[in-house]
């Protein structure tokens, strides 16, 4: 398949079953399940899964390189850490805009870390996909934003680190193979994933039986569009315009939430008038922004 294609079908498909995967976290939380137990979980689940890549085959695999797939690791920790923290702090509306700004920032890295260049319709689709997120998540005025300090931080760092994660796997993934590269990647970060044991409120035996359908459900799905978008970016490169395409989640977010939303008891379609609007808009400019992609 042309790299053209592919950068735009692949983050599509990756993006719909994030959202899928979004709803079923969502409902799982609702039982008490904790960030920070989700979290692991859903990382040894897609660990395991990233490890079926190793069947693909790669480039044999030495102790002087493995600090490469072990950065990469690094970065998706600290962005999960950064990401989660900036959650729990501060309000969803200012920090799912910043964690936005990864769009952006993939396109300041491309260049500086891989040296490929990234043209001017893919630089105002990257703005034009941070402010679409702002306004897609959007909600009612009249309250202030809670912790801002902490959630500009934490988002941003999870932005950096999130960007640089697909920058490197773009920079290393042709050399290595996505047979080796990933799967040392997510094994790694599940192994990470240890030292969130001490953050859980409550061990792992103490989660609801009901929640277990959920977050395993939420997990593979998570897994599997992870394999997908990740693979695209390692394969064919194209880091920008890859996650141009895979913001779109926002908007498919607000879409079916207020379609099925209710299948997941989420209550978030019942939100007012001028909230759609602002959400409308929105919509509007990912839609731009993913045109510019198409077209370019």
């Amino acid at each position: 398949m042309p790299a053209s294609t592919a950068i735009i079908i692949f983050p599509a498909i990756a993006a719909l079953m994030y959202v899928f995967s979004a709803l079923l976290f969502k409902r799982s939380s609702e039982t008490g399940v904790g960030l920070w137990r989700t979290t692991f979980v859903a990382n040894q689940i897609v660990g395991l899964l990233f490890a079926l890549l190793w069947l693909l085959g790669g480039r044999e695999v030495t102790w002087d390189i493995l600090w490469q797939p072990g950065l990469i690791a690094l970065c998706l920790f600290i962005g999960q850490l950064s990401q989660f923290l900036a959650l729990e702090k501060g309000d969803v509306s200012v920090a799912v805009p910043i964690f936005g700004l990864k769009v952006v920032l993939v396109a300041v890295f491309t260049p500086l870390v891989v040296g490929i260049p990234v043209s001017l319709a893919l630089w105002i689709a990257a703005f034009l996909s941070v402010a679409g997120i702002t306004l897609l998540n959007k909600k009612h005025e009249g309250k202030r934003p809670k912790n801002i300090g902490v959630t500009l931080m934490a988002g941003g760092v999870g932005a950096v680190s999130f960007a640089l994660f697909d920058v490197l796997v773009q920079k290393w993934g042709p050399q290595w193979g996505v047979g080796r590269l990933l799967p040392l990647i997510f094994g790694i970060n599940a192994l990470l994933s240890y030292s969130l044991i001490f953050l859980f409120k409550a061990p792992l035996r103490e989660i609801p039986k009901t929640a277990w359908k959920w977050l395993c459900g939420g997990s593979v799905l998570l897994g599997t569009q992870s394999i997908i978008f990740v693979s695209t970016v390692a394969i064919y490169g194209r880091a920008t315009a890859a996650n141009i395409i895979y913001a779109s989640r926002g908007l498919l977010s607000v879409t079916l939430v207020w379609l099925i939303g209710h299948w997941f008891a989420n209550q978030e379609q019942n939100l007012g008038g001028k909230v759609l609007a602002w959400r409308m808009a929105g919509a509007a400019l990912m839609m731009t922004a993913i045109v510019l992609v198409v077209v370019g």
